[in-house]
């Protein structure tokens, strides 16, 4: 990608890593997931190129991407074993760490915006289950039926999952659409945000590791913003978000280096998926071990780049 030598901002997202392949992927999804990138990084870059905060972008990227079904977060989210829906979301403010997280949330429209919510508006971090939808509506957030969240497609996902008993396993197709956003505005500032609706049949009020700071979600200007998706048992072991920033900050090592060795620390454990990095000094990168990723990136001046695949990019 081309880009100033420092950039006055950046931006990358992604929709989601897994076994997206040319030969396996429906050439509609296809299409369809890179207009919703692009919809998303037109969203954040618009905040950006005024002169808005990284927080502002990355919650306004990833609130596009919740009300597009073909990612897994807000409308379009995966069901859980017993037919409904909960949805994860965090967001942190890299300046002074600031930030705010939501799980199983049930009827707001943007998870994200509830945990922005949480972040500005309560003394907490992290709200889960009917706390977490009380406060949402205290805080006169668009609200939802469950059902909204769902689509015929998920649905056949879960009725395919309950069926493969030879396998048994949750995400039988390999696709984790979770979907993040991370940002460096003018001032510097970087930001990351992530929200999903988790793992197709998940059971026992399961959480994953987008709502959970330091795991999937983890900004800070000392050293980068990050936004995980995968298989987030493995990445909540590994606390991969922090790790990144702390390799970064005292083995003076790259964004790219620092989730190089930690996804490979991720892979080793038996867990795969990827990251999206910006870092104050303009760094914008991603890093993922599954054969392809949602993803897209622009930076101020840059051409803005989306991709799916392994064999593009890098």
């Amino acid at each position: 990608m081309s880009t100033p030598a420092t950039p006055r901002w950046t931006l990358a997202i992604h929709g989601g890593a897994g076994s997206m392949m040319r030969d396996t992927l429906p050439p509609e999804q296809v299409t369809g997931a890179e207009a919703g990138l692009h919809a998303a990084l037109d969203a954040g870059a618009a905040v950006l190129a005024a002169g808005g905060s990284a927080v502002d972008a990355v919650q306004a990227a990833v609130q596009v991407l919740e009300d597009d079904p073909h990612f897994n977060a807000g409308h379009g989210s995966v069901f859980t074993w017993e037919g409904g829906h909960t949805l994860d979301a965090a967001i942190m403010d890299g300046f002074d760490r600031a930030a705010g997280a939501v799980a199983g949330s049930t009827t707001t429209r943007h998870p994200v915006a509830l945990a922005r919510a949480v972040m500005e508006g309560s003394p907490h971090v992290l709200l889960a289950g009917a706390g977490a939808d009380q406060f949402a509506r205290e805080q006169a957030l668009e609200q939802v039926d469950n059902s909204w969240f769902g689509t015929a497609e998920r649905r056949q996902q879960l009725d395919w999952m309950k069926a493969d008993t030879a396998r048994g396993g949750f995400d039988v197709d390999m696709k984790y659409g979770t979907v993040g956003a991370v940002a460096m505005d003018m001032h510097g500032h970087v930001a990351a945000a992530t929200s999903t609706g988790g793992l197709t049949g998940k059971r026992w009020g399961r959480v994953g590791d987008s709502p959970l700071i330091g795991a999937g979600t983890y900004a800070d200007d000392r050293a980068c913003a990050v936004s995980a998706t995968g298989s987030g048992e493995f990445f909540i072991r590994e606390g991969v978000g922090h790790e990144i920033c702390a390799r970064m900050r005292f083995r003076g090592e790259t964004a790219r280096q620092a989730a190089e060795v930690v996804m490979a620390d991720v892979k080793a454990m038996g867990g795969v998926g990827g990251v999206i990095l910006a870092a104050p000094g303009g760094e914008l990168d991603w890093c993922f071990t599954t054969p392809g990723m949602y993803r897209g990136r622009v930076a101020d001046g840059g051409e803005k780049l989306v991709a799916i695949f392994g064999d593009t990019d890098r």
